[in-house]
């Protein structure tokens, strides 16, 4: 893919979204990055602020629409607005569950059905859906977050089957532990179970070791970028942990991956 290419990436307030349209700008794309809030939205050098919430679909065909009137193409559509939460499952609301679902899942739904078209019109496209980790392991107290990333990876690899005889591509990126605001400030479930107290204090305690020796963004959005505009593959965990536990997962028997999770979490 060129890198002229016209690229929006979603959630670019902070984290890895916005160092990924930085280093899709640095590139010589054209990049459009979404933001909930543009008024309270810092500028990005290279980077054309969009105003969109992916949980309305007014908002998403209004800020679509405009991304092709100023463009007339979408080639890149990355999707990485998303939020994580902790807590048991039993502890986490189904109002809870259901507002996870509709950013992290529903979320993609939408801005993929808005760039569709007009990516079957051009005859090409590449979708790159920021996935985690959690997409393919479990994790005790982010099992909402990790049924929503597991959900990401089924709609991503039937949706890639779909639309590839348009000339379209689907990516996963699967990052480890980063140093972002969605794992430092993820929200608890509201009404927290006392019988869980203890294992969620020591899972807590294990993901805040892990999260102090956790990388900056840059390599997950290298990977973004690579994933968009290089050649096609359907999984890219970033180097590191990441590509260690994607191998772990696939070659390690599966009680040798439970017990060594158990124990990186703190559950013995």
């Amino acid at each position: 893919m060129s890198n002229h290419s016209v690229v929006i990436v979603t959630g670019v307030s902070s984290g890895i979204g916005r160092v990924a349209a930085k280093k899709f700008a640095q590139q010589g794309c054209q990049v459009f990055g979404t933001v909930r809030n543009i008024a309270k939205a810092q500028p990005i050098v290279g980077v054309e602020l969009v105003e969109m919430d992916v949980c309305d679909d007014a908002s998403v065909k209004s800020a679509i629409d405009s991304i092709i009137g100023r463009a007339n193409r979408i080639d890149v559509l990355v999707n990485n607005a998303g939020f994580m939460m902790v807590g048991a499952v039993e502890e986490t609301s189904i109002d809870e569950v259901a507002s996870l679902f509709n950013t992290n899942v529903l979320g993609i739904l939408r801005t993929t059905k808005a760039v569709l078209p007009h990516m079957r019109a051009q005859g090409a496209g590449r979708i790159v859906n920021v996935s985690s980790v959690l997409g393919f392991l479990p994790a005790p107290y982010a099992g909402i977050y990790a049924a929503s990333k597991h959900a990401v990876e089924g709609l991503s690899e039937s949706l890639d089957h779909e639309v590839r005889q348009f000339g379209i591509r689907v990516v996963l990126v699967e990052p480890g532990f980063t140093k972002t605001n969605i794992d430092n400030n993820a929200p608890q479930a509201t009404s927290l179970i006392s019988a869980y107290d203890d294992e969620r204090g020591r899972v807590s305690q294990a993901v805040q070791k892990n999260l102090s020796k956790a990388p900056e963004p840059d390599d997950v959005a290298n990977t973004i970028v690579e994933a968009a505009l290089g050649k096609w593959k359907m999984r890219r965990p970033p180097k590191g942990q990441a590509a260690l536990l994607s191998k772990l997962r696939r070659f390690m028997p599966a009680s040798l991956v439970d017990s060594s999770l158990r124990k990186d979490f703190g559950l013995g």
